[in-house]
């Protein structure tokens, strides 16, 4: 029977997107970013890591990862706690560039290759944070973040489903402010209640 540490090993070996990352604007090599564990109660689902990340190895390492761990009241060392917090994006690498500069989507083929097999190895997580609408459309089949996130307490104890922390949401943020009045402050409660 395949280990925890097996399996981790296997993504950080990943090479599926190779050619894929070879043919975008950046000609990149893949680097799976794996910030995974059994004893996580908190999971947080991104979208696939960026550049930064890319070159860090360490996911939310921008600006994104400052406004996610604020909304979710820790510090950098609880939320970079692999014992508390998983990491699991819906691409463990970053997908480049299109024509325009513009981050590329996750690849489909990780979720497909990856993600249930993953999910199956944690079932000790009790809170999934659904961080964008590509997370958000994996786990609940939904089509609209805006629509899903006002919906949240439908998803509520064990998913939260959050807006991108990127600072392309900020004009959503300023208009929907039953999301810091009403949303964080649970958000904050759940994380503190799991940690």
């Amino acid at each position: 029977m395949r280990t925890f540490k097996d399996h981790i090993r296997n993504i950080r070996a990943c090479r599926l997107c190779a050619n894929r990352f070879a043919a975008t604007r950046t000609a990149h090599r893949p680097r799976p970013v794996v910030w995974l564990s059994q004893t996580a109660r908190i999971m947080v689902v991104g979208q696939a890591p960026g550049a930064r990340v890319h070159a860090s190895g360490r996911p939310f390492t921008d600006a994104s990862g400052d406004r996610l761990r604020q909304w979710m009241g820790v510090d950098s060392a609880t939320f970079y706690d692999q014992d508390k917090v998983a990491i699991f994006p819906m691409a463990f690498c970053f997908p480049g560039y299109d024509a325009k500069g513009s981050d590329l989507p996750p690849p489909k083929i990780c979720a497909d290759h990856w993600r249930a097999d993953t999910l199956a190895l944690m079932p000790q997580v009790r809170l999934t944070l659904l961080v964008g609408g590509y997370a958000q459309k994996w786990h609940l089949g939904t089509k609209s973040m805006s629509e899903t996130v006002a919906d949240w307490q439908k998803y509520d104890p064990d998913i939260i489903p959050l807006p991108h922390p990127s600072w392309r949401n900020t004009s959503w943020l300023k208009k929907n402010t039953w999301f810091e009045t009403d949303l964080i402050p649970h958000l904050r409660h759940r994380v503190t209640e799991l940690l």
